[in-house]
């Protein structure tokens, strides 16, 4: 019986970003007792130390932080824009309890974007799924064998999907449009829920609550509303109506077959195991299938095709099982 896996979540915490302005705060060249007796009551609470230790390791352990091209241009920002004090850390460096005020710059600038691009990258194995809790409140329940990065700004909440699926719960943001982007296309929504699946095949977007614009990598558009499914390729952008339910019941452990061809079903169980379904050459695979399988039980699929469809499973050396005509 195969079951759903969890990896561990690394999330961007309110604390952590409380953390990153302090270090800014006590890298200035002038600290007043008010703002160190301030700090001293945050950090008091033990998740706030915690997420301070976190922002300190942070610096430590990237003494070359600062000659990296992304994060100069970050702090040249930083240096534009923020206060004075920031502005003056080019030419001088202060310290204030062993922090640089070149780091609280940076800090104050560009940690934000630091923390929730170069170290969010998240990434799900075979048969792994993960639920990420991201800084804006919104959640991403990513499926097996995927990857994508975060990588929010003042203006925009980016997400790249650089492969597999995931599903999107967005928390409202009028001001800052949530955009999943994947081989060219765009998926936009302010506050909603929606499934993204890109593979060899293109890109697959179904629409959970809300609306969202899809815009595909030669400018085609349309605007979607809950219960329809996009599909983006060469071709361009064509959308259906489908059971959103059905379309994104792996996130509730499941499997949901409708009429689909036997070497697609084979093809969808496969992405969640290691010792993979095999359907040998015959026209069986043309056969459709109903039905509803937990996301890893192998052996409840091929009993469910062996008996149904009459088909042989027969172990292989390597693991694998292979379905065929007797």
């Amino acid at each position: 019986m195969g079951r759903q896996m969890t990896g561990p979540t690394r999330q961007v915490e309110p604390a952590d970003l409380e953390a990153a302005a302090w270090h800014a705060r006590l890298g200035a060249p002038e600290v007043d007792g008010t703002t160190i007796k301030e700090f001293f009551a945050w950090r008091a609470a033990p998740a706030n130390a915690e997420a301070y230790r976190r922002v300190e390791s942070v610096w430590k352990q990237s003494g070359t932080l600062e000659a990296s091209p992304a994060i100069q241009a970050v702090l040249d920002e930083a240096m534009r824009q923020g206060p004075a004090w920031s502005r003056r850390a080019r030419s001088r460096v202060w310290t204030f309890g062993g922090l640089s005020a070149v780091g609280a710059a940076l800090a104050l600038g560009g940690f934000a974007w630091w923390w929730t691009d170069a170290r969010t990258l998240y990434a799900t194995g075979v048969g792994e799924q993960r639920l990420v809790q991201l800084a804006d409140g919104s959640s991403v329940r990513i499926d097996t064998d995927s990857r994508l990065r975060v990588c929010f700004s003042g203006d925009e909440r980016r997400i790249e999907l650089i492969r597999g699926q995931a599903l999107f719960d967005v928390a409202p943001d009028a001001a800052r449009p949530f955009v999943v982007a994947a081989d060219g296309a765009r998926v936009v929504a302010v506050g909603t829920v929606f499934d993204v699946r890109r593979d060899a095949a293109g890109l697959r977007v179904t629409l959970v609550e809300g609306v969202v614009d899809v815009a595909g990598p030669a400018g085609q558009s349309r605007r979607m509303s809950a219960g329809r499914q996009a599909r983006i390729d060469a071709a361009g952008v064509s959308t259906r109506e489908v059971d959103a339910r059905s379309e994104t019941s792996w996130t509730e452990g499941r499997i949901v077959f409708v009429d689909a061809p036997l070497d697609q079903a084979v093809a969808e169980v496969n992405r969640y195991l290691t010792r993979p379904v095999r359907l040998a050459s015959g026209g069986e695979a043309a056969v459709r299938v109903n039905g509803s399988f937990r996301i890893g039980d192998r052996e409840a699929f091929v009993a469910a095709a062996s008996g149904a469809l009459g088909l042989r499973a027969t172990p292989e050396a390597d693991g694998a099982v292979t379905l065929s005509t007797p």
